[in-house]
């Protein structure tokens, strides 16, 4: 078999192989194993790209085809990976190229593939391609940067022979020299310029991003768990010891708030930053991972970056209980070409985002007035959503007939676990909440155990009462309200009636952000230096500076118009008239003031009786 490698090295110059390749019998990998064998040289960068050589496990088929996934986990989103893949050759032992035709634009039909040994592509990374069309969110992508940084969300890089994603991955991997490989891969040997990376199946695969950069890492030990905290600071602003404490303190709060452990022996936050406003999809943020999450964040400070961290990582790494142990059958066994999506996206999201703050009021990192002020936030954003729309439709529509929907899965998603979990302590009189509810659901599934769709709600209501089934079936597989003044109330809360609220105002009307456009309302304050400036309640604004919304970056963009109205600035925008869709580019005045905000409140009751208390210290521990 080594042979066979060097003549192909020989025939194609451009195809450099580590220089230790160990000799295999046929299909079978080091250690024996029938296994799908990837090299990558990090140091052979040309043309921006890099070249893959899988050598998969031997076939008896005529014909099979090899696939790039055109959606992964999490992502919620088709993306067509496979079009960032060029030059798709494959061969046989003896170095001889087959016949291969392109199927669509993330799969290629071999022939002859009972001969199959090889095949070679170059991939080109998604942060910097010249496509321009259906962007990449960076947390999802990939980076090629030559000497400098490598970023490797394997599902850009490698595929799978169809219908074979069930059997081991080996990466070979030849670095620079002092390159590190930041993953939370469970199975890494590490050299001094070659390593090697195991995973069980292609899903463990596509749910282990890599990092490759010069270290700067710190580890901290938590809950019986190792926690690597790495970061690439293209100017070093930051280093990893600056951000490690404050991430030693969500997890160890998260810890205690999963009963004193954490569920995983080694996890990684890989940290990647850039220069400027954004990346090339207009936004920034992470995308979590079974065993580690993936940040693309601005370089700033190391306090403004260690808090923004702390905030997402509060939610992202609460994954490890939903989805990673409680999941559906869709999950389990996800289909990386058609995609069929789960219906409990008010699980997956909604309750993860609502996990996220409620450990920081109950491990009191945040105040009482602190977290309502979350929970007001949520009420008063979901509100830009179809409140009528079944939540578990709208999770099975996600990637279509929904999609300008998704958002709020992280608004009305939240309050439902907010609903869920109050309705629990007032019910069972404070001894079992949201937390129990999701410990009693790993103990059941786990991680190799998925739940059938159908029947999550029947199973939630045996575990805990007949009012909870009937919560569910209503409000989150119905089309009925959450409850949200009622629920409050059993925990002393007031839902009151409007009042008044701080509002971004562009040229004098009040300003709302939509799911991918801003939108403006009734004018409140005159002013003449919008007379230039010809907006109407009817127009959404499209582009911020240039840069189009897009649900991803839409709160990113209206977060920056508050930043100019803080500083007196107007701001470049570019509306659509709703009649026409005529675009026009103009330049407003934007502020800030306290209008009325047409939003009811939340706030405490002075008057709460002691049985409200009683349930709101069972609640959030205060």
């Amino acid at each position: 078999m080594l042979k066979n490698l060097l003549l192909v090295i020989t025939l194609f110059n451009c195809v450099i192989l580590p220089a230790q390749v160990p000799e295999y019998d046929d299909d079978k990998g080091a250690e024996g194993k029938i296994a799908y064998r990837c090299y990558v040289d990090l140091t052979k960068v040309h043309d921006d790209k890099l070249t893959v050589l899988v050598y998969p496990p031997k076939t008896q088929s005529n014909t099979i085809e090899y696939r790039i996934p055109r959606m992964v986990p999490g992502t919620y989103s088709v993306y067509d990976f496979g079009r960032f893949v060029s030059n798709f050759t494959a061969f046989d032992s003896k170095g001889k190229k087959l016949t291969v035709t392109q199927t669509d634009k993330n799969g290629w039909m071999i022939s002859n593939a009972s001969t199959l040994n090889m095949v070679s592509y170059d991939v080109e990374d998604t942060w910097d391609t010249d496509q321009n069309e259906n962007i990449i969110f960076e947390p999802a992508g990939t980076n090629i940067l030559a000497d400098t940084n490598f970023v490797m969300n394997n599902f850009g890089f490698f595929g799978y022979l169809k219908d074979q994603k069930e059997i081991p991955y080996e990466l070979y991997i030849t670095k620079p020299v002092g390159f590190y490989a930041s993953t939370g891969a469970q199975d890494l040997s590490t050299g001094k310029t070659n390593d090697i990376i195991k995973f069980d199946n292609y899903h463990q695969l596509a749910d282990s991003p890599i990092m490759y950069c010069r270290p700067d890492t710190a580890w901290l030990n938590i809950g019986g768990a190792k926690i690597l905290v790495s970061i690439f600071s293209p100017n070093q602003k930051v280093t990893a010891k600056e951000i490690a404490p404050d991430i030693n303190k969500i997890l160890t709060a998260q810890k205690d708030y999963l009963g004193g452990t954490l569920p995983v022996k080694k996890y990684a936050f890989i940290i990647s930053l850039f220069r400027g406003f954004s990346g090339k999809s207009g936004s920034y943020g992470a995308l979590e991972h079974s065993y580690s999450s993936f940040y693309f964040l601005p370089e700033g400070s190391a306090t403004g970056l260690s808090q923004s961290v702390k905030d997402i990582s509060a939610h992202e790494f609460f994954h490890i209980v939903t989805p990673l142990n409680i999941h559906s059958e869709e999950i389990q066994f996800f289909d990386y070409d058609n995609p069929k999506m789960s219906a409990h996206l008010w699980m997956y999201e909604g309750t993860t985002e609502y996990a996220a703050s409620l450990v920081q009021i109950k491990s009191n990192l945040i105040s009482l007035e602190d977290y309502i002020d979350v929970l007001q936030d949520k009420i008063n954003s979901a509100k830009k959503y179809n409140d009528s729309l079944p939540f578990t439709t709208m999770s099975l529509g996600v990637l279509d007939k929904y999609e300008d929907q998704y958002g709020n899965v992280y608004e009305k998603g939240a309050l439902i676990g907010l609903c869920l979990d109050i309705k629990l302590r007032a019910l069972s009189d404070g001894k079992y909440g949201i937390q129990n509810l999701m410990a009693d659901l790993s103990k059941k599934y786990g991680k190799n155990k998925p739940f059938k769709d159908d029947q999550l709600f029947d199973e939630i209501t045996r575990l805990t009462y007949p009012e909870i089934g009937t919560f569910l079936k209503t409000c989150v597989g119905g089309s009925t309200p959450l409850p949200i003044k009622d629920i409050v109330q059993l925990v002393g809360l007031q839902y009151t009636n409007e009042s008044a609220d701080k509002r971004l105002l562009i040229a004098g009307r009040k300003a709302f952000a939509g799911s991918s456009a801003i939108f403006l309302d009734d004018i409140v304050q005159d002013d003449a230096t919008a007379d230039g400036c010809l907006v109407t309640e009817t127009d959404a604004i499209v582009a911020v500076e240039g840069r189009r919304i897009t649900p991803d970056n839409i709160d990113n963009l209206f977060a920056y118009i508050k930043d100019q109205a803080a500083l007196g600035k107007a701001v470049k925008l570019t509306a659509k008239h709703d009649y026409n869709d005529k675009e026009f580019n103009i330049t407003c005045p934007v502020s800030m003031k306290t209008v009325a905000s047409g939003q009811p409140t939340l706030k405490v009751n002075a008057n709460a009786t002691p049985k409200q208390l009683a349930i709101r210290k069972a609640w959030i521990g205060q």
